[in-house]
């Protein structure tokens, strides 16, 4: 989705204020926003309009931020949905298991304003990615080749045919963070 403008999210938390707040902070940044009281009430809203992305919380009564994502990818009208878990603990434990299940992105309320939230949203519904060439001649290029044990003029197998690229997907606008892999084109 290129454009936020009614971008259609679903807002899962039992906290009413806290929903309140980010449905606030979401709604004026241009996104048609849902709300779900719990975990149980997210799924049936879930699949009843499928929205484009769901933002929950982890700890909540009748099914929690777990369950709500493990039921979601088990359904194939959701299982595509992105989910960001929107946590008050941001304890480690629930980090990884939060990547072990497929979500997208873990924020720690406390430490994350609402403004960040929005824009971190924006860029997980953009899917800002890049594929970047490298040059084997290049700063750290042969280093790099030989410490991952790559072919040095960044060559794909013979089964794949093509030049390895870098693919660069933006995680974090305002600090310039972004995830990368190699690929091959």
């Amino acid at each position: 989705m290129q454009n936020n403008t009614h971008a259609h999210l679903l807002l899962v938390d039992d906290d009413a204020d806290t929903r309140s707040i980010y449905a606030e902070f979401l709604k004026e940044a241009g996104f048609d926003v849902q709300e779900a009281g719990d975990g149980l009430e997210g799924l049936e809203k879930a699949n009843q309009i499928a929205p484009d992305l769901i933002v929950t919380g982890i700890i909540m009564p009748r099914l929690d931020g777990f369950g709500l994502v493990e039921a979601l990818k088990r359904n194939v009208i959701t299982a595509h949905i992105p989910v960001v878990f929107l946590s008050h603990l941001g304890r480690e434990e629930d980090q990884l298991r939060s990547k072990q299940i497929g979500v997208k992105d873990f924020i720690v309320r406390d430490m994350t304003s609402p403004n960040e939230v929005v824009s971190r949203i924006k860029a997980m519904l953009n899917d800002t990615e890049y594929m970047l060439g490298i040059d084997p001649f290049n700063y750290d290029a042969a280093k790099f080749a030989n410490d991952f044990n790559l072919n040095p003029d960044f060559l794909c197998s013979e089964r794949e045919n093509g030049k390895l690229v870098l693919k660069v997907r933006l995680r974090e606008a305002s600090s310039r963070k972004f995830d990368a892999e190699l690929t091959c084109l």
